[in-house]
């Protein structure tokens, strides 16, 4: 394939400002997610009279040392728990990704019970939910590490009480759609969620810390009168012995973990292809740093991106001088296929009829196709319509739609109105879609839009006879204001707008990590059942 000739000058002071801001937004992100790991690491002391592992120690005995984990929405819940970002702890509550078991790849979902005794944070449901979409989508064994005190009751919502028998639902989905569930209950699985632990294939729990009831004793008395202990209702011993809803009785958190790798290990699942040779790119992934401009309005040429990405830089351009601005082509991802659609300016009707005939013939060629986001919308003004620029667009929004291939979007910018759609954003369902720091999604631009509002409202005020200029201008400002504030990425990816913000020097090990993952998927032929695996 060719090789694309790099122009960015990497010792410019544009790429400079460029490479300091984004540097500076990745450590906003880093900053949040360390916050949930300090408030987790908090409880230590206390998890350690009661002879346990914290979460994240649960969770790196679990993995296979050395191999790839992906976590998903570390960001869940910013700013939803307190307005104020500095103080917010995100991720949910749960810490969810996907990684190696005994070397079979796993959905792994674990309660953070270091945070609040693992309740539910604000878009914990939603991160939950999407997690098992994914495992469900992708075929992955699915792995939870239960320990939670179930919902906030403080925070009681009739919508989320109702809502969260899609979490049960999905479980059941997960084991009868032929994809193991393997439950560790380390302590509380009580009420509803008693049904987290139940509605699982493989259950290990431990003695003296499992809890699983759904009534506990205050609320046992109140009902019916009966006194009984959390041990005699729930326990461990009493499940394993005599309920019979644990399959493997742990002494400690370590030795249920290793029963956990053990039974992962005794399945005969799928395990990845060979590896192919491949070249790496010829430009540094450090580079990436610098490519977008921190004032999205000016241009980019996304092909700098593509060539940091791409096996040896290497990229067949598809129908190159047609619709110009809409990028298309073919290039290979550590040796795979791998079609990519871009933006270098606005999708004309050229640039949508050419990524729709290219998006059907990667499906006819079954190759999968990365999005990478950086598009204001489609063209618009009176030629533009009168080229059909509606109808066009709405036959590429049809390819996206249909198309019998994985799709992954990557938001490396901006991401504005019905460009969003066209470029299979979060509403159109993609295997994966992540962020870089810097992307920023929203219907129009916030200047846009108060310009739009204002030659709307003094339209408005010139019929009644007066036009209050400043009155125009602070409506302007607070539209900006609101603008900003929710296209940004700390705001879109805190209620799981994306599947997580990365580090774009990270694009080609996630890129590579997924698709993987979606190769993995279309070739698993698991045993599919009319119903999920019953307890005895």
């Amino acid at each position: 394939m060719p090789v694309i000739e790099s122009r960015l000058q990497t010792a410019g002071d544009t790429f400079q400002a460029n490479r300091a801001s984004m540097l500076a937004l990745l450590g906003q992100v880093r900053e949040h997610e360390a916050r949930a790991v300090a408030a987790s690491g908090a409880s230590a002391e206390r998890f350690a009279r009661r002879g346990q592992l914290l979460p994240r120690e649960r969770i790196a005995l679990l993995l296979d040392t050395g191999a790839p984990f992906l976590p998903l929405a570390s960001l869940a819940g910013l700013g939803q728990d307190n307005p104020d970002l500095s103080k917010s702890v995100p991720g949910g509550g749960l810490i969810s990704g996907i990684g190696y078991v005994a070397g079979v790849r796993c959905m792994v979902n674990a309660s953070d019970s270091g945070i609040d005794a693992g309740a539910l944070q604000p878009m914990g449901l939603d991160k939950q939910l999407r997690v098992q979409e994914i495992a469900l989508e992708n075929r992955l064994p699915y792995v939870q590490l239960v320990e939670s005190a179930g919902a906030n009751l403080m925070h009681y919502r009739v919508q989320d009480f109702v809502r969260g028998g899609n979490i049960f639902r999905n479980l059941a989905r997960l084991s009868a759609a032929g994809l193991p569930v393997v439950t560790v209950t380390h302590g509380s699985s009580t009420a509803g969620g008693a049904y987290q632990t139940g509605l699982s294939d493989y259950i290990v729990m431990v003695r003296d810390r499992t809890r699983a009831f759904l009534a506990g004793p205050p609320l046992l008395k109140a009902a019916t009168g009966e006194i009984a202990t959390e041990e005699e209702l729930g326990g461990a011993v009493m499940h394993t012995h005599i309920s019979g809803l644990g399959d493997y009785l742990a002494e400690d958190d370590r030795d249920a973990i290793r029963i956990a790798r053990t039974i992962l290990g005794g399945i005969d699942w799928a395990r990845d292809e060979a590896p192919r040779r491949f070249a790496p790119p010829r430009y540094d992934a450090e580079e990436l740093l610098g490519i977008m401009p921190s004032d999205g309005r000016r241009p980019v040429d996304m092909r700098e991106v593509i060539a940091r990405i791409a096996d040896g830089s290497e990229f067949l351009e598809f129908s190159e001088h047609y619709g110009s601005a809409t990028v298309c082509g073919h290039i290979r991802l550590e040796g795979h296929a791998v079609g990519i659609i871009t933006n270098n300016g606005p999708i004309d009707s050229d640039g949508a009829t050419k990524a729709t005939h290219f998006i059907q013939a990667c499906c006819q060629s079954r190759t999968p196709i990365v999005y990478l986001q950086n598009i204001t919308g489609y063209m618009v003004g009176r030629a533009h319509e009168e080229a059909g620029i509606i109808k066009h667009g709405a036959k590429m929004i049809q390819a996206v739609s249909n198309a019998t291939v994985p799709q992954v979007t990557l938001l490396c910018g901006a991401s504005y109105g019905a460009g969003n759609y066209g470029m299979c954003g979060r509403g159109f369902a993609p295997r994966f879609c992540f962020s870089w720091p810097n992307a920023r999604t929203a219907v129009m631009g916030g200047e846009q839009a108060a310009k739009t509002m204002a030659i709307v409202m003094e339209a408005g005020m010139a019929r009644k006879g007066a036009v209050d200029q400043a009155k125009i201008d602070a409506m302007q400002q607070q539209v900006v204001e609101r603008f900003d504030r929710q296209m940004s990425v700390f705001t879109t990816s805190a209620l799981l707008l994306d599947d997580g913000v990365i580090d774009p020097r990270d694009t080609r090990a996630v890129l590579a990590e997924v698709l993987s993952v979606c190769r993995d998927a279309d070739a698993r032929a698991p045993q599919p059942m009319q119903f999920g695996v019953a307890r005895p």
